[in-house]
């Protein structure tokens, strides 16, 4: 997604680099700080509605495999009552609440991946912000030591960046995140056959579900 994407940018940045080119690195510093609080802002936006998607889907699931119950307990009650046809029509209502369940189930756990990404992103950045902020008058001051002497000295090849470059390095962070796979049903269109074998194979699943409920009541 394209927020991650914006977030590591600024994550992986390093603000010595920074600051080194900038003409103007207090004015570039600011901003750099700035453009973290913005999207540190988004990520909890996003966190925030990542995580109530994932509730309705929970929800969803759920109301899917209370019907899946439900239905399969009608199918029992329609054999009590010697009326197999309600039974089995019951009892394809319940397979079809089984398989709406499972796509819900698979639909929650890539929701949490998602969900644990941002918030991952979220804590990076908190701390490359609060890094930035403690440390931007330091950024500046260095900077300007570094332009005076090489100025003064024209021996910019003794500034090797050594010492500064430490002081920026441990602000700087891997990120590792996967994008949240955007999950799409694709319906396949099959030939007159492929339909009429899946049909066969759905009445057989009916045929063993029905044999099994009229096996309990023996």
């Amino acid at each position: 997604m394209a927020l991650l994407e914006r977030v590591s940018t600024l994550i992986r940045a390093n603000l010595n680099d920074l600051v080194d080119k900038a003409e103007d690195p207090e004015k570039m510093i600011k901003q750099v700080i700035l453009d973290m609080q913005n999207q540190l802002m988004q990520v909890k936006t996003q966190v925030a509605i990542s995580i109530a998607d994932q509730h309705v889907l929970e929800k969803k699931q759920q109301e899917a495999e209370e019907n899946e119950r439900q239905w399969t307990s009608r199918a029992e009650i329609a054999l009590d009552k010697n009326d197999e046809p309600l039974a089995r029509a019951a009892l394809e209502r319940s397979m079809s609440y089984k398989q709406m369940a499972a796509s819900f189930r698979q639909q929650v756990e890539d929701q949490k991946q998602q969900v644990e990404n941002l918030k991952s992103s979220l804590l990076k950045l908190q701390q490359k912000l609060a890094e930035a902020q403690s440390k931007s008058d330091l950024l500046i001051a260095q900077h300007r030591r570094s332009r005076a002497m090489r100025n003064a000295t024209n021996a910019s090849s003794e500034i090797n960046g050594e010492s500064h470059g430490a002081a920026f390095d441990r602000m700087k962070t891997k990120v590792t995140h996967t994008e949240a796979a955007a999950q799409a049903a694709a319906e396949l269109l099959n030939d007159d056959v492929t339909d009429k074998f899946a049909a066969m194979e759905k009445q057989e699943e009916i045929d063993r579900l029905l044999a099994d409920l009229k096996a309990k009541r023996k």
